[in-house]
């Protein structure tokens, strides 16, 4: 069967519409990612102050044993 002048432009708007398709596609996907890594991102945030926060009160303990046995 030859592809005839109809034929052609049916394959060339299927061709353009796949390819249309896959870059939304593609685009989802890097918005899902997106949201993920921002998640990481926030959720590390967190962990950082809660381990600064920790970090603090270790010194001040610290502080408070080398003041208690005059430890400079």
């Amino acid at each position: 069967m030859a592809i005839g002048d109809g034929n052609l432009d049916v394959v060339i708007v299927s061709i353009i519409i796949g390819t249309l398709a896959s870059i939304v596609y593609s685009l989802r996907v890097l918005i899902l990612m997106e949201r993920r890594i921002a998640r990481m991102d926030e959720n590390l945030g967190l962990m950082v102050k809660k381990i600064i926060k920790e970090e603090d009160m270790i010194l001040k303990e610290e502080a408070k044993i080398e003041k208690k046995l005059h430890i400079k």
